[in-house]
């Protein structure tokens, strides 16, 4: 008798190991998250190559490797397309397509061929009310221990903002290194928040700062002065 069993898996979650697989990319096989070992990793997925919204994300993406090669992370790109279908959509984009004065754009960056959907299906990226055969617009955080930091969905119709992608990644780097938080729309440069509430102290340890750098608004709120950087 034959089985029809389908295999079932839990959704990832913040806190959560990253889970690992094997896959083919444009960029050869990968072993994940051990050939990334010590970097910051954004896998995203898209629903399909040869589709408008995710050729301006893969452009935008390509465009800002070296960005995100500047803050220790590592792109990784991801649909249930077949590698032939990526490597001539690739192709397609670097050759024909310009964008926003982006043009000649080389996506080097992995991106994994999952005909199988096994990878996606790991990342909860097969949503079977939109579809179950293409991945919605995932995005995953995932820091330099493999562990999910942060989880983005947006629908079909919706290009994601980049800028907003790079912006949790650089808060959470300083989150992790100076023991912050950071308040709405932080932006680098900007006040951030000293974690636990009331930190801070009282109204007369503020005045024995001798730096300066912290002040609170209530007893819950209290925040850290971010000093100009020396040119």
């Amino acid at each position: 008798m034959e089985n029809t069993e389908v295999k079932e898996f839990r959704m990832p979650l913040i806190g959560d190991p990253a889970p690992s697989f094997k896959a083919k990319t444009t960029q050869g096989d990968i072993s994940f998250p051990e050939d990334f070992k010590g970097k910051w990793i954004i896998l995203f997925s898209h629903p399909a190559d040869f589709t408008p919204v995710c050729t301006t994300e893969f452009m935008t993406f390509a465009s800002m490797q070296d960005e995100f090669e500047k803050l220790n992370t590592q792109l990784i790109g991801l649909s249930v397309d077949s590698i032939y279908s990526h490597i001539a959509w690739l192709r397609t984009i670097q050759e024909k397509i310009e964008y926003k004065g982006m043009k000649n754009v080389e996506v080097k960056f992995p991106l994994i061929e999952d005909i199988s959907m096994n990878v996606a299906n790991k990342f909860g990226m097969i949503q079977p009310n939109v579809s179950t055969t293409q991945a919605v617009r995932a995005v995953f955080v995932i820091d330099p221990k493999a562990v999910i930091r942060t989880i983005l969905y947006y629908p079909a119709s919706t290009g994601r903002n980049f800028d907003e992608i790079k912006r949790i990644i650089i808060a959470l780097q300083k989150a992790d290194a100076e023991q912050i938080a950071t308040p709405a729309d932080w932006r680098p440069g900007e006040d951030v928040i000293i974690p636990p509430a009331g930190s801070c102290g009282t109204a007369k340890d503020r005045m024995s700062d001798k730096d300066g750098d912290k002040y609170c608004l209530d007893w819950f709120m209290c925040f850290k002065r971010e000093k100009p950087e020396s040119k």
